[in-house]
């Protein structure tokens, strides 16, 4: 195993980031796996190049889509700084998913047999502030008797395991369908992918952890959008993409 050390140093910075925190729009965007970084202390948790820039490490393309619906909706912009091997934002501190030993074919050397200190290190420099933030944030918003619907930007990989995903975009929920069921009636108007729902994951995945912190559980709507990442691999394609989702959220809040 590869020693703990301090998670953030000074030149780190902080681990959760806000873009537009005044946005008018009702939307509010997280994206809790927009970078691949790692804290200066980890080095490469003994991954090599191609593996921490895969899909193991972040979602590719995720926040470049995030931040231009961010700008086209004036909507306040969430997202973490650090990459999902160190701690993943979207899986509460008991989850074997929050720090992996493994993510698909990889084994993650720095990830192996973690102390509890560790853990609970990694879950107070990373976890709890992030969603800290996100929890102020909202709040101010509730105290303001201002709408909010929260959308989680994701990104995922074409091939999984060698099965390769037909899906272009999902539309995820849990308990709450409300936005996701407006999205999916606003795309199937608008086919210009094939979108499904609650693909390639599900609640039952465990990926639904920040809209059931944020959401569900403050009486929030919420969705959360899971592209594939081939589709937004340079700035075109990410554009197109953000122009999509954005006229499907417009619709859905019109609807």
């Amino acid at each position: 195993m590869l020693a703990q050390q301090g998670i953030l140093t000074e030149a780190d910075g902080e681990c959760v980031a806000v873009e537009r925190p005044d946005g008018k729009s009702p939307i509010f965007i997280v994206c809790e796996h927009a970078s691949r970084t790692l804290p200066e202390h980890f080095g490469d948790l003994g991954l090599s190049e191609e593996a921490l820039s895969s899909h193991i490490a972040w979602d590719p393309g995720a926040l470049a889509v995030a931040r231009k619906m961010s700008a086209s909706l004036d909507a306040t912009l969430v997202h973490q700084r650090f990459s999902r091997l160190i701690y993943d934002c979207n899986r509460p501190p008991e989850s074997p998913g929050a720090m992996p030993e493994t993510s698909e074919i990889y084994t993650i050397p720095g990830n192996q047999h973690l102390r509890p200190a560790d853990r609970q290190a990694r879950t107070q420099s990373l976890y709890l502030p992030f969603h800290g933030r996100i929890e102020t944030l909202l709040k101010d918003r509730v105290a303001k008797g201002r709408e909010t619907v929260i959308v989680t930007v994701h990104s995922f990989t074409p091939v999984y395991n060698g099965k390769p995903r037909a899906v272009e975009l999902g539309i995820l929920h849990d308990d709450d369908r409300w936005m996701a069921d407006r999205m999916l009636a606003a795309a199937a108007e608008a086919p210009l992918y094939r979108t499904e729902r609650n693909q390639p994951y599900g609640p039952e995945d465990g990926v639904t952890h920040t809209l059931k912190l944020h959401g569900i559980a403050n009486g929030l709507h919420n969705v959360m959008i899971e592209v594939r990442n081939d589709l937004i691999v340079d700035d075109v394609g990410q554009g197109v993409m953000a122009d999509y989702l954005t006229g499907l959220i417009q619709n859905s809040l019109d609807a």
